[in-house]
């Protein structure tokens, strides 16, 4: 097994346009998944065995999403190995995937969200880059991946539009509020710029060393101004993302244009926030109707 993993992950990175992000899961995945085939010390791998994993998983306590993402890679992997006719037959074939649980996404009010975008209040280029990065992820829905991963070619100032690449890839325009556009560009006014030659292709947002921000600095940085106004939520890069979504929504926006907006592949993904926007109404009701 262990040697036709490079195979497999190759083949994601560049057949499937996988993105980096979801090859490591991948990959941390399958290394897993071998080191409880080896303390089985299993010769041939069966439908019972993964089967088995899926059982051990559980009794670790891995949540049902977790556990469904591990099948879903063994899927990948097994179907791939088949095809290929490394397999004779696919072992995963048949495994049902387990029901997720039905939570709804986290999401700041207004209210909340503004104390948040104005927290960055010093006069320095970096906290003129967090702003500019929080005004960012909540005017376009960007999850922190797109945000990392634009470049300063990417941005239409003028045009207010963002280019950005999505998952597999894939590229959408999206529109930029006003707010975030003016903080964008006093960000830009005082970005350093390390070379004049490729600033275009330079990445928009820079660490403290000119290189290209990492999810998990965007997460400490959020997490910096969340404890500075002293908002007592857990609040993450994808929760700006989910309050984007339920604002849209709750401001009349159909739910095709969100879906579009947020890049996601199937309509039943972003079904979600009408349960989020239901269940505000639900609240609304029950709180002021007399007969509720």
């Amino acid at each position: 097994m262990k040697k036709n993993v490079p195979v497999f992950l190759n083949h994601l990175a560049a057949e499937k346009n996988a993105s980096p992000h979801t090859v490591k899961n991948y990959r941390v995945d399958l290394r897993e998944f071998a080191l409880f085939i080896q303390e089985k010390d299993c010769r041939e791998i069966t439908y019972l065995d993964i089967r088995s994993f899926l059982a051990y998983l559980k009794g670790q306590s891995y949540s049902r999403s977790s556990i469904s993402r591990k099948l879903a890679c063994l899927r990948s992997f097994f179907k791939f190995l088949a095809r290929e006719n490394i397999l004779e037959n696919n072992p995963a074939s048949g495994i049902q995937t387990p029901k997720r649980e039905k939570r709804l996404p986290q999401f700041l009010n207004p209210e909340e969200v503004v104390r948040l975008l104005e927290a960055p209040l010093k006069n320095t280029w970096e906290e003129k880059r967090d702003k500019a990065i929080l005004e960012t992820l909540y005017s376009s829905g960007l999850r922190v991946s797109e945000l990392v991963g634009l470049n300063q070619e990417d941005v239409d100032i003028f045009g207010g539009l963002v280019r950005v690449r999505g998952k597999g890839k894939k590229e959408r325009i999206l529109p930029l509020g006003q707010m975030a556009l003016k903080a964008l560009q006093a960000y830009l006014e005082h970005k350093p710029v390390r070379d004049h030659r490729s600033a275009l292709k330079a990445p928009l947002y820079l660490n403290r060393s000119g290189g290209r921000l990492s999810d998990r600095s965007i997460r400490r940085m959020i997490l910096k101004y969340t404890r500075r106004i002293a908002l007592n939520k857990e609040v993450s890069p994808h929760t700006l993302r989910h309050s984007f979504a339920t604002h849209m929504l709750d401001r009349g926006a159909d739910l095709r244009s969100v879906q579009e907006l947020l890049g996601h592949e199937n309509l039943s993904t972003t079904q979600i926030y009408t349960h989020v926007t239901t269940q505000r109404l639900k609240e609304a009701y029950d709180a002021a109707h007399p007969h509720a």
